[in-house]
């Protein structure tokens, strides 16, 4: 099967600032209960995805371009850039920021523990 991304353009992503764009890579009805979210995410330049919390889920996001803050669990703070992998573990707390000048894409999935 063959099948187009879907595009989703989220405001205030979290809790956030400013638009994040979500491509679908699989729909959660197709995750069959294991999951609810594989997309990549585009943020661009001064966006955000607020602080928020896991519950009963791992999120890891694998960075494919551009440079951000992830802010971690226990609010540190890290660059991540190209080949980075930032995981979220259940009932843990995170956020990312692109203070760069440029898009920071990343693949994120969300699955159940």
């Amino acid at each position: 099967m063959v099948q187009h991304e879907i595009r989703e353009v989220v405001e205030n992503m979290a809790g956030g600032v400013g638009k994040a764009y979500r491509y679908h890579i699989v729909s959660a009805d197709k995750l069959y209960g294991h999951g609810r979210m594989y997309a990549k995410v585009v943020l661009p330049p001064g966006s955000t995805i607020g602080w928020h919390q896991h519950i009963h889920e791992t999120e890891p996001y694998y960075i494919l371009s551009g440079e951000g803050t992830f802010i971690d669990n226990d609010k540190s703070r890290t660059t991540v850039h190209a080949g980075d992998i930032c995981t979220i573990e259940p009932g843990q707390w995170h956020s990312m920021e692109n203070n760069s000048s440029e898009d920071l894409v990343f693949i994120a999935l969300i699955y159940n523990d």
